[in-house]
């Protein structure tokens, strides 16, 4: 993703938060946003990356896809890993967060089956 330090990045389906680590790391000015449906997952990602949301790098959402409101913010990146709706509804997944997208942002979207082995 290239990660640059002033991008504004929104992670959905964020898990435990690793990778808001990994990308708040990279970040000196710009902002994280993770959403996940599952507030235990949120709660974690929260404990994980204590330190980002302290100094207003980072903030986690519990919420849908389909109901989150960024409001008018826009996006250098957005990513998602095995989130389901860019498997099964790429273009309906494009569009709930093509709203939020800068003019030149990006999405990045990985999609395997958990607990499936390569080549199957």
């Amino acid at each position: 993703m290239n990660v640059r330090p002033n991008d504004r990045v929104l992670e959905i389906g964020c898990g435990h938060g690793v990778a808001a680590t990994l990308v708040c790391q990279k970040l000196r000015h710009g902002r994280y946003v993770a959403v996940d449906r599952s507030s235990k997952m949120i709660a974690a990602a929260r404990q994980r990356n204590e330190s980002y949301i302290r100094t207003g790098l980072a903030a986690f959402i519990v919420s849908e896809l389909e109901s989150l409101d960024l409001g008018e913010g826009r996006l250098d990146k957005v990513f998602a890993m095995r989130v389901r709706i860019f498997h099964d509804e790429p273009e309906r997944a494009r569009e709930l967060v093509g709203k939020w997208l800068a003019p030149r942002g990006k999405i990045f979207v990985e999609y395997d089956e958990p607990g499936g082995k390569k080549g199957e």
